[in-house]
Formats: C-alpha cells, sequence, structure tokens
C-alpha cells in the first residue's frame, strides 16, 4: 500500500512547486528592499516600512481578497497582464505563488535587515576610497557579508510558503491539481466524512516539512556566520 494516495502526492508536489517560486520570485525585491530600509533615509521610511511587514498583522484572507482587487480579470493590473501577455493569476498555480510570496515577503525581508544591520559599514567605507563602486561594494562585499541572512530568510519563507491557507484559498480559489496546496488538501480532507485518515497523513507531513524548514533555516545561518567569521 502506498504511504499517500495520488492526490497527496499531487498537493505535496503542487506546494514545493508554489513554495519554490515564491522564493525566487521575491528573493531580489527582498534583499532590495532590506538595504533600502536599512542603508537609505528617505520621507516616508517609517510609512513604507509599515507597508512591507503589513501581511504579518493582516488576516490572510484579506490580502487574498486585496490580490483579488489587484489581479482578478477585471482588476487594472489582472486585466492588463491577460490583455498585454496573457498571463493569468487567477484561480492558477501562479496566484497561488503570488499569494504566498505576499506573505512570506516580510519574513524575508526581517532576517536579511537583521543581518543586513551587523556588517560594519566601515568595509563599504574603506572599498569606497579605494575606488569601488556602489554595485562593486554590494556585490564584493555587502552580499556575501549578508548571505546568513538572506539563507536564513529564503528558507524561513519557503517553510512558511509550505503552509500558507487564507490567502491562496480566497485569491486563487481550491482547484485539484492547480492550486490544493498541502493546507487546502488537508481543509478539504476536514470537511470529507471519510478524510480523518488523509488530514492525518497531510497534518503530518505539513508538521514534517515546517520543522525541518526551520531546522535547516538555523543550521544554514550558523555554517555561513561561522565560514564569515562572525
Amino acid at each position: 500500500m502506498a504511504l499517500l494516495t495520488e492526490p497527496e502526492w499531487q498537493a505535496l508536489n503542487l506546494s514545493l512547486s508554489v513554495a519554490t517560486r515564491s522564493v525566487l520570485f521575491s528573493l531580489p525585491f527582498a534583499i532590495f528592499i532590506a538595504w533600502l530600509l536599512t542603508r537609505r533615509r528617505f520621507i516616508g521610511r517609517t510609512v513604507f516600512d509599515a507597508f512591507v511587514h503589513l501581511p504579518l498583522v493582516l488576516p490572510p484572507v484579506v490580502v487574498g481578497y486585496l490580490l483579488l482587487l489587484l489581479f482578478g480579470m477585471r482588476a487594472p493590473l489582472g486585466g492588463w497582464l491577460y490583455n498585454t501577455f496573457g498571463i493569468e493569476l487567477i484561480f492558477s498555480t501562479a496566484g497561488a505563488a503570488l499569494a504566498t510570496a505576499v506573505m512570506s515577503f516580510p519574513l524575508m525581508v526581517r532576517a536579511i535587515r537583521l543581518s543586513l544591520e551587523n556588517i560594519d559599514t566601515g568595509l563599504e567605507d574603506a572599498a569606497k576610497t579605494l575606488g569601488a563602486g556602489a554595485f562593486d561594494r554590494f556585490f564584493t562585499i555587502t552580499l556575501p557579508l549578508m548571505l546568513p541572512g538572506v539563507l536564513a530568510g529564503a528558507v524561513t519563507a519557503f517553510a512558511a510558503g509550505l503552509g500558507e491557507f487564507g490567502a491562496v484559498i480566497t485569491f486563487v480559489s481550491n482547484i485539484p491539481g492547480e492550486t490544493r496546496t498541502l493546507p487546502l488538501a488537508l481543509y478539504t480532507a476536514l470537511q470529507s466524512p471519510d478524510g480523518d485518515a488523509m488530514a492525518a497523513r497531510l497534518a503530518a507531513i505539513s508538521f514534517s516539512l515546517g520543522l525541518t524548514g526551520l531546522l535547516l533555516s538555523e543550521v544554514l545561518a550558523r555554517a555561513m556566520r561561522k565560514r564569515l567569521g562572525r
């Protein structure tokens, strides 16, 4: 007897795909935003900082609803993307990845900011006096030193993305093989009269993946700090 049924494997694979795509999509933006909030002072910085971290305090359903307003077929951005590029986010795997990315984005930014704040700016200043440009300083000094935070943030966001429910089901619904990730499959199993066994297996998988992700995040961050001598 197989450990998991076909629908369960499908939900697991879809969750891994959605979480991976969400991290790959949002990581460059998270690095830039973390650098901007740490290294630059500008008017409205506090409001912008609060806006970036808003998904941490908003109900996920509200985030999903706002995504509907922005990326629905009749919404400004959603309609433009579909008419111009043929991209349809609502009720799609890509939309699930977008919703997951929005919810996990603040976790990445926070981890990267903590790492960036611990970097001695004197190293960057010294490189500047030697003639290194802004991009050279960032890619040769700043980015390597902030890698522990980048890795920790990416893995934490990936683990959080595996468990995202509210924003996903609100924005892209619960479609088997398309948007039914592990949390949605677990929810569906709980609504079925004979779904207790499936729900237990899916809950165990979610617990294991989440714990593994958090442990891996800590191990990677410590390894990188040790390698950098921090």
